[in-house]
């Protein structure tokens, strides 16, 4: 026999299937985004007794009250909470739809909004993306930018169908799926007078921390681990000069001063020498920076592009590893 529960749950569950519109959903956003009934009422071109109207009945749907009004507004109830997360991702599912049948309507498989942190390398994607081309269809592809725990937020929110990102035990991953691509060695980036001189003699971390850093941003898994690794010789981090999650950007800047000095992956300074003219030092740190990991909601649906997309990643990702060896 069934339980209460089992049966409360399920008779909420037919009133959603049964009464909740996309009306509703875009009125939770509206409030969400203006605080009030007044402002809500006013960008919507209706009456605020409409507006009230409105959330009345999406409250009675739920049998509970989603919102409090207050000094400052309408504050979400912990159901509210809970209820405009799922409004967001489902209204932004709406728009990758829309975006999907655009893309069908021009012969195209589906259109991939995936994120990437700065230090991938463009080729392993360039390689990845050339093969999700099902039954002879291409997909198209937004790429955002972003550090790890910024995109894996837009994951959750169902803004981003995948993430490529950096793994780390400080990383929310709550409601995620993710797999290992492949491991990333750290290598040193120097102007190339710079370079010369530091190799000859074996690195003197003091030495280092006195020179101009060009690091990325604080509080990602490589900032983190760089300032690790001064600790553990005992020296004080260096503070970077210039902070930038751009890899063209870092090369630039290493390029132009003799006394810029950067860490980045490996197959990125390989990038670095040969569009920014940078130099690496030919010094290995016998440590391996936090893994390349792909990342996909645990729940929902997935398109068959992204399993495309996850394979390609796995094979161009072998490729890589095995040129680190």
């Amino acid at each position: 026999m069934p339980s209460h529960d089992t049966n409360a749950a399920q008779a909420l569950q037919a009133r959603l299937a049964s009464r909740l519109k996309m009306r509703h959903l875009v009125l939770l956003q509206q409030i969400e985004t203006h605080g009030t009934l007044t402002r809500v009422a006013h960008h919507m071109a209706t009456s605020q007794p409409a507006i009230t109207h409105a959330l009345a009945e999406i409250e009675s749907i739920f049998d509970a009250p989603l919102f409090e009004r207050s000094a400052r507004g309408m504050v979400p109830t912990a159901l509210g909470t809970l209820a405009l997360a799922r409004a967001r991702a489902m209204l932004q599912d709406l728009t990758h739809w829309a975006l999907d049948i655009e893309a069908a309507s021009a012969g195209r498989a589906a259109h991939l909004q995936i994120g990437v942190i700065p230090f991938v390398p463009g080729r392993l994607l360039a390689a990845a993306i050339g093969q999700t081309r099902p039954r002879g269809l291409r997909a198209t592809v937004s790429i955002h930018e972003g550090t790890s725990d910024h995109l894996l937020q837009r994951l959750r929110a169902h803004e981003l169908d995948c993430v490529i990102g950096r793994a780390s035990a400080v990383l929310d991953m709550d409601g995620l799926v993710h797999e290992v691509l492949y491991h990333q060695e750290p290598r040193l980036i120097a102007h190339r007078r710079l370079s010369a001189r530091l190799a000859r003699r074996p690195l003197s971390w003091p030495e280092l921390a006195e020179l101009d850093w060009v690091l990325g941003a604080r509080q990602t898994p490589m900032r983190e681990q760089i300032t690790d690794f001064f600790l553990r010789a005992g020296v004080a981090p260096p503070q970077a000069y210039v902070e930038s999650l751009s890899s063209k950007v870092i090369g630039e800047l290493i390029a132009a001063s003799e006394r810029a000095v950067s860490i980045v992956p490996a197959d990125i300074a390989q990038e670095l020498v040969r569009i920014a003219g940078v130099a690496i030092v030919p010094h290995r740190f016998g440590w391996t920076l936090p893994p390349i990991t792909l990342f996909q909601r645990s729940q929902g649906a997935q398109y068959a592009e992204v399993a495309l997309l996850a394979q390609a990643l796995r094979d161009a990702a072998a490729g890589f590893a095995a040129e680190q060896a």
